[in-house]
């Protein structure tokens, strides 16, 4: 009996293992290899990390400006004008004048004792005004009056000089005159009394009378102008 089946499988068999094999050989694919993480040449591709979209948990939220604070209403200044008066003891005379915000006055007893004074006017009607020797007058403007102090020559003088109408009010006048230099100063007080000093070369003396319409005054023979004091 002959045996051709298990021969024929055989055959079919090899036939298969070259057809398999010239297969391979034409298109030259190699099986896949998993790669070694620990040789040389290896590197780990990483995708990129998505955006952090969270904000940050120390990140504060903006600050909104505060309001700034609303300024503070302008005050009216004291208002220009001219004041004149006595002391208390009735012994001098105070003038001043207001001129925006500053201020000039004038204290005069008649006979050897004054003194110029100046300063600022604050919104209030405060002032301190100064002058030589150290001098100080102190006063507050209240409606139509000034109500305060002079301090000179170790003297503390108080009072009250009212609103000016003209002609009362401050005036001076100064000149050279026979080779004297002349400085004179006047206050008009609204009853027409006149309370000066004139000073020849710094010698004190009382003020001859002006002319309270035009300011005109002769000194030693000659015709001067006493003219209102402003700051």
């Amino acid at each position: 009996m002959k045996r051709t089946g298990p021969l024929f499988t055989l055959l079919a068999g090899l036939l298969l293992a070259l057809f398999m094999l010239s297969l391979n050989a034409t298109t030259g694919t190699k099986p896949a290899s998993t790669p070694r993480t620990d040789s040389p040449g290896y590197k780990v591709s990483r995708s990129p990390a998505a955006p952090n979209t969270k904000a940050s948990p120390s990140s504060s939220p903006p600050v909104a400006p505060s309001p700034s604070p609303s300024q503070s209403p302008s005050r009216t200044p004291a208002p220009n004008a001219d004041y004149a008066g006595r002391t208390d003891d009735d012994s001098s005379a105070v003038s001043v004048s207001l001129r925006d915000g500053r201020a000039i006055a004038y204290f005069c007893d008649g006979r050897d004792k004054e003194s110029w004074l100046k300063g600022d006017v604050e919104a209030d009607g405060s002032m301190k005004l100064t002058g030589e020797g150290g001098s100080v007058l102190n006063g507050t403007l209240k409606g139509s009056r000034i109500r305060g102090t002079v301090d000179i020559e170790g003297g503390h003088y108080a009072f009250t000089a009212d609103k000016a109408v003209k002609p009362s009010g401050l005036y001076r006048a100064t000149a050279t005159v026979r080779d004297a230099k002349i400085d004179g100063g006047w206050i008009v007080l609204s009853t027409g009394e006149q309370v000066g000093i004139l000073r020849r070369d710094g010698k004190p003396s009382p003020a001859p009378r002006i002319d309270p319409e035009t300011g005109a005054v002769t000194i030693d023979g000659r015709r001067l102008t006493a003219r209102p004091v402003t700051p």
